[in-house]
């Protein structure tokens, strides 16, 4: 099933949820289609690419800080790939270590493989002359949309 994007009655991107979702949205009346596949139709509508809400959400909790910081974040923020050599990651590591001091946050984080995340070990990345090849940043909500 493909994913269908949502969108607030005034045309913001929410979120995305399957197309079986997007079919009972519209089934209990509280999204219209506002793009469907051309000729294709499942019962009486058509097969929706984005739907819009009939009435507006209030997302203010998304416009002040961005989301929480989690390991599943930063490895999405990252796209899987280690911080320090490109290849895929399946851990995370922190720039200054936790036994320094270092906490759990978007800006000491960076997604790691395993052979990376062992050698670098508590060191920062210039003591264990291990350049970052990417810039660990603070996300914001569009990133994980």
């Amino acid at each position: 099933m493909s994913a269908v994007l949502v969108l607030n009655a005034d045309c913001g991107p929410l979120h995305r949820v399957s197309l079986r979702h997007a079919i009972r949205m519209l089934f209990r009346q509280v999204a219209v289609v506002h793009e469907a596949q051309p000729d294709a139709n499942i019962g009486v509508f058509p097969v929706p690419r984005v739907v819009r809400l009939v009435s507006y959400v209030v997302t203010r909790w998304r416009r002040g800080r961005g989301p929480g910081w989690s390991r599943a974040g930063v490895l999405v923020r990252d796209r899987r790939a280690c911080g320090y050599c490109g290849e895929p990651a399946t851990t995370i590591d922190h720039i200054l270590p936790r036994s320094r001091g270092g906490g759990n946050d978007w800006l000491n984080t960076v997604a790691a493989c395993g052979r990376c995340n062992n050698r670098k070990r508590d060191r920062t990345p210039s003591e264990a002359r291990m350049p970052l090849r990417v810039e660990p940043f603070a996300p914001g909500w569009v990133t994980f949309a």
